[in-house]
């Protein structure tokens, strides 16, 4: 037993490492948005606006209130106004560096009067032919929101139109720009922003084969999905805007000399800026002056009256504008690695454990809050030079590690009065429980090697069934399905090592010897399925009825108990786990229920009816390991299950002697069987496809 202060050391140390891996992983990657959030207004609070909006490479000609209430707007209709917009794109073109419409225009009114847009669509042309311009178009689904095909005319085509979208965060917020999309014919094109900065740095965005993105001989920070976390300017009128209705008025009166003052050398976006049309939530959602707030001085008309309300939200242009400037300036932010917020969080949580535990509990807990409390301020000092730090993943590795410590030291002292038998046995399986009360002795660390099957079963959806009720609904529901999956997997002799949120994880073959392990754990998955389907009511959550993915693996795993003298479990460790959490995972590619590996399915000698479902490259692995969906227990098959069968012992048969138009034949006469479709799809793409190993990453 390790001496008192080498054993508390090492419980600290756990639960830190324990807490920086938790924030780190993927897990924690929802509290990474709010991070930045959070930081921008205490930016701006200690240090004011990054840069003055005359340094604003990008400016806006807003389509706003007062643009809409000056004539001649005032007296025509939206759609009719691209006549009017042709003298301000020509007097902005002269000057600015480039152009881009942020409004898609898709229909025109020359069906009704020949010509009508004539002088708009010159316009577009001489800019075009100048490099100067550039619309938009907004794509949903497969079909984009193109504009007119007469503007696409004018500017010469796709080479001058470029897409608006920009994504949003699981949470709703946009923080990323995409810089390139894919096309319709799987190649890819810069987005308008992206464009709209190589043509003013007069350099060319290049991807390299790693996904790596350079600006000319820039190197851009990117995320693995090539967008680039904006970097907001956090003034009123960072980015300055222009009425429309000015600039027609001073473009009609000759003022060339405006144009050139406030245009030359810029990039010009033209889009809306009203107080209900096209705003976004961004991560500057907490800093946001009012709409026309800083205004430059304008042309011709009064000076329009900032807006009245502060809102959250900001006109979409804004967002590419920042882009432009962000991918010009080299302001983009870059995004703490893992490696780099994991060795943070495990430093600050482990640094408080330590305060927490050897220091008086009230001046221990004072000294590791404020430690904490430094974390925003920090932030805010890497943000104000383009590095964004999330520091609610670190605080909150800190709080887990602090609620730990302060359990540990009150619960230590009565370590002994926990040990007993009714305790051990709800983490023990009750084999291992009736030797410790037979021999009167509490069990010790060990283990051994033997060969045992792993199952790993998750629910599917989890998340959003998890968040459509309330916490008590969400317990009582597992509470249900745990005791139902448990006693199906007792009773085909395995036992539930552990529950992972809503996964479990079972063991097959130990801690009592079963040569059978292998067929009985592809028993109780087939049992655990058809238990949720004979009674989807009974298992349901608010109407949505819970299915369970499964994965099962059969090898060699360390068995015993694994941890330390004061806590462990009975558990399995090792590759062969490893595994069937794979295959749980992978599942959801498949469009199956439960995935076994062939390893599993030899050593249940037959007992269970499997198709063949794929051959895949497993990460760690040398060779490829072939996996099986189990389908029913030899003999019990129902009518679906044997046309499944026999379908795909024809398929193979076709692609065995070369006809792979004979296998989608064959697989075709299953339209709704996901599995069946997706190895259609690859014998579309390469007839050999269905036996070519295929990468298998982690869940």
């Amino acid at each position: 037993m390790m001496r008192p202060r080498l054993r508390d050391l090492a419980v600290i140390v756990m639960a830190a490492l324990g807490a920086a891996a938790l924030l780190a992983s993927p897990a924690g990657v929802w509290l990474r948005g709010p991070s930045l959030d959070l930081t921008y207004p205490l930016r701006h609070l200690l240090f004011g606006p990054q840069a003055a909006p005359q340094l604003s490479h990008a400016v806006v000609i807003a389509i706003d209130e007062a643009t809409y209430r000056t004539p001649p707007f005032s007296e025509t209709p939206q759609a009719a106004w691209p006549p009017l917009l042709a003298p301000v794109l020509n007097a902005v073109a002269a000057e600015a560096a480039v152009v881009g419409f942020d409004v898609v225009y898709p229909t025109t009114l020359d069906a009704f009067q020949r010509g009508f847009e004539r002088d708009f669509l010159i316009a577009m042309r001489n800019a075009a032919r100048a490099d100067r311009l550039l619309l938009g178009k907004v794509q949903h689904s497969e079909l984009p929101i193109l504009p007119h095909a007469s503007q696409q005319v004018a500017v010469g085509g796709g080479r001058n139109i470029r897409a608006l979208n920009v994504f949003e965060d699981p949470d709703g917020i946009i923080r990323r720009v995409p810089l390139e999309f894919t096309t319709a014919d799987g190649g890819r094109e810069t987005g308008l922003a992206a464009e709209l900065a190589q043509r003013r740095a007069g350099a060319v965005l290049n991807r390299d084969a790693r996904g790596r993105y350079t600006l000319g001989s820039r190197r851009i920070a990117t995320d693995a999905g090539g967008n680039i976390l904006v970097g907001f300017n956090t003034g009123a009128g960072d980015v300055p805007s222009y009425s429309l209705a000015d600039l027609q008025a001073c473009a009609a009166a000759g003022n060339t000399g405006y144009f050139r003052q406030h245009f030359a050398g810029r990039v010009v976006l033209v889009g809306t800026v009203l107080d209900v049309e096209d705003r976004r939530l961004t991560s500057k959602r907490l800093v946001t002056a009012a709409d026309g707030a800083n205004p430059p001085p304008p042309c011709i008309l009064p000076r329009p009256q900032p807006s009245p309300h502060v809102r959250d939200s900001i006109p979409g242009v804004f967002i590419h504008a920042a882009a432009i400037n962000n991918l010009l300036d080299g302001a983009e932010l870059k995004e703490w690695p893992v490696a780099g917020l994991f060795t943070a969080a495990l430093l600050v949580a482990l640094a408080s454990g330590l305060a927490v535990f050897y220091l008086p509990l009230l001046p221990g807990i004072a000294a590791a809050l404020g430690g904490g409390l430094l974390l925003p301020f920090m932030a805010a000092l890497l943000l104000r030079h383009g590095n964004a730090m999330p520091w609610l993943n670190i605080a909150v590795a800190l709080l887990l590690v602090v609620g730990a410590t302060i359990a540990y030291r009150f619960m230590v002292a009565d370590r002994d009065k926990r040990l007993i038998a009714r305790l051990f046995s709800l983490y023990l399986p009750a084999a291992m429980v009736e030797r410790m009360v037979a021999s009167g002795r509490l069990p010790g660390l060990g283990g051994e090697e033997r060969e045992v099957t792993i199952l790993f079963s998750d629910i599917a959806g989890f998340t959003s069934i998890a968040e459509s009720c309330t916490p008590a609904e969400l317990v009582q529901a597992l509470n249900g399905y745990f005791s139902t999956m448990t006693a199906i997997i007792e009773g085909h002799g395995g036992f539930v090592d552990k529950y992972i949120g809503d996964a479990i994880v079972a063991v097959f073959g130990a801690p009592l010897n079963d040569p059978k392990h292998a067929a009985h754990a592809l028993r109780a998955a087939l049992h655990m399925r058809d238990a949720l389907r004979r009674d989807p009511e009974r298992f349901a959550v608010k109407g949505r009825v819970l299915n369970t993915r499964i994965g099962l693996n059969t090898g060699r795993a360390l068995i015993g108990n694994i941890g330390s003298p004061r806590r462990f479990n009975y558990t399995a460790m090792g590759d062969a786990v490893n595994l069937a959490a794979r295959l749980e995972g992978a599942n959801k590619q498949y469009g199956t229920t439960i995935l076994a590996s062939e390893m599993t399915m030899l050593a249940a000698g037959g007992t269970v009816l499997a198709r063949p479902i794929d051959s895949v490259q497993v990460v760690g692995r040398s060779g490829a390991v072939k996996i099986y969906e189990p389908l029913a227990r030899r003999g019990r098959a129902d009518a679906r299950q044997n046309e499944i069968l026999t379908a795909y012992a024809a398929a193979f048969d076709a692609v065995a002697a070369g006809d792979a138009a004979a296998a989608k034949a064959v697989l075709q006469s299953l339209p709704d069987d996901a599995a069946a479709q997706l190895w259609r799809q690859r014998l579309d793409r390469d007839p050999g496809a269905g036996v070519t190993p295929r990468a298998l990453t982690e869940k």
